[in-house]
């Protein structure tokens, strides 16, 4: 999996490294349904505080096309936590609606 990372800010760029261990820990089970994946920080606020911090998510599937998920936080580890762990559910859920069914109906007995 490719994971690009991007911040204009400068305490979000000091987040890279764990950021991309976060991804990677997060997505391993649907590392092949996915092959780049790009995180983006942003403050919203700018200095002034407050929960402003964004984390984008964004993820290329071939089954799904582009998943793209946003939060906002005091921090930048509780946006990036939020996103990712959101981008992951919507992820299985695709993926389980895909799947066959296990169990087919079953067709009523005439007696």
């Amino acid at each position: 999996m490719q994971i690009i990372f991007e911040s204009r800010d400068v305490s979000g760029t000091d987040m890279r490294d764990m950021s991309v261990e976060r991804v990677r820990l997060r997505l391993r089970r649907l590392a092949a349904m996915v092959p780049r994946a790009k995180v983006r920080f942003s403050d919203v606020n700018g200095p002034r505080g407050g929960v402003d911090k964004r984390c984008l998510v964004e993820l290329k599937t071939e089954s799904a096309g582009t998943v793209v998920i946003a939060s906002l936080a005091r921090d930048w580890r509780t946006a990036l936590d939020r996103s990712l762990a959101r981008a992951a559910q919507v992820l299985t859920r695709n993926l389980q609606r895909s799947q066959k069914p296990l169990r087919r109906r079953t067709a009523k007995l005439a007696f």
